[in-house]
């Protein structure tokens, strides 16, 4: 829709500023279209067909944030269907490191419901995909975006074969990720939820990674490392109020290079959030320049409150 924050500018902005930079070295790839049997990894047939049905049909509003229009079907399948693609080559051993860079977002999309401007949860499908049909046994799935990850916690809610950690902002869309929901029954302790305030700067989300996830995940000793690549904890992005910039992103995607390498684990991150076309293109640039090999995993002192209260938390589940 016209004026929406989740608009085709975005990837242009992207590949405007990729280009620019020669890509960076990347190899460039087109995004294949999931299938409704991949879809149905992580989401119900019934939700599946209802998204189908309503984009051919013309589309319509969902709520009052997550529109349809007929060619969605098309864009969430190859949003779906790109990430699937990455983890294939990854764990076939093609590349040691990737990124989805694809919309619509996906990390809001529940089982059943399509929501948070998601249809499909991108990053969930591929990650079923690495489980079921690749061979790996323990996924990573770092979220960093500002808006807490509710589908992706919520399709792995009760798994002790995906490890979730989310870093948000707390307060805001869509209002769950407390400090005290870390999964139930078999999958208590394997979901980490990090909220942090508005205005929280970079050391704040650098000291989280470092001190929770990061120790969490060592332990957890996945095959595959995912991330949920939200750009919109940038200073500028007019959804939310963190106060990042292209660096931190850097910063961060550094910590989890790291841990990925240590680990022998391939590394794949899947676009979400990000509504600031020039703070966006500027961050996802410095993030795969990371990811890439450039920079340190600069270290950060624990935050006194968040860190140490977080680390009372998750300690009860992982050696920190």
């Amino acid at each position: 829709m016209p004026g929406h924050p989740e608009r085709p500018e975005r990837l242009l902005a992207i590949e405007r500023a990729l280009a620019e930079r020669d890509w960076l070295g990347w190899e460039l790839r087109e995004a294949t279209a999931a299938s409704e049997a991949e879809l149905e990894l992580a989401h119900s047939a019934a939700h599946v067909a209802a998204i189908r049905e309503l984009c051919a049909a013309g589309g319509g509003p969902i709520d009052a944030d997550t529109y349809a229009v007929e060619a969605s079907w098309e864009a969430a399948r190859r949003a779906a269907g790109g990430a699937c693609a990455m983890v294939r080559a990854l764990l076939a051993g093609e590349d040691d490191v990737s990124f989805c860079g694809t919309r619509p977002a996906g990390h809001h999309a529940e089982r059943e419901r399509a929501m948070g401007f998601c249809l499909f949860d991108n990053l969930a499908v591929a990650a079923e995909l690495a489980i079921r049909e690749l061979g790996a046994e323990r996924v990573l799935v770092v979220d960093w975006d500002v808006h807490h990850g509710n589908g992706t916690a919520e399709i792995f809610r009760r798994r002790a074969d995906v490890l979730v950690a989310n870093i948000h902002q707390e307060g805001i869309f869509p209002g769950t990720g407390a400090l005290a929901d870390v999964g139930s029954g078999p999958g208590e302790g394997f979901t980490i939820n990090l909220p942090v305030p508005a205005g929280s700067e970079e050391e704040v989300w650098l000291s989280l990674l470092e001190h929770i996830v990061i120790p969490a995940g060592r332990a957890f000793e996945p095959q595959l490392v995912l991330i949920s690549a939200g750009f919109d904890a940038h200073r500028a992005d007019p959804l939310a109020s963190c106060r990042l910039d292209a660096g931190s992103f850097a910063a961060m995607a550094c910590h989890v290079r790291e841990l990925a390498r240590e680990l022998g684990a391939p590394l794949g991150a899947v676009l979400e959030g990000g509504y600031d076309v020039d703070a966006l293109a500027e961050s996802v640039v410095a993030t795969l320049a990371a990811l890439g090999g450039e920079g340190e995993a600069a270290s950060a002192a624990p935050d006194p409150l968040l860190t140490s209260r977080a680390a009372a938390q998750i300690g009860h589940h992982w050696e920190l």
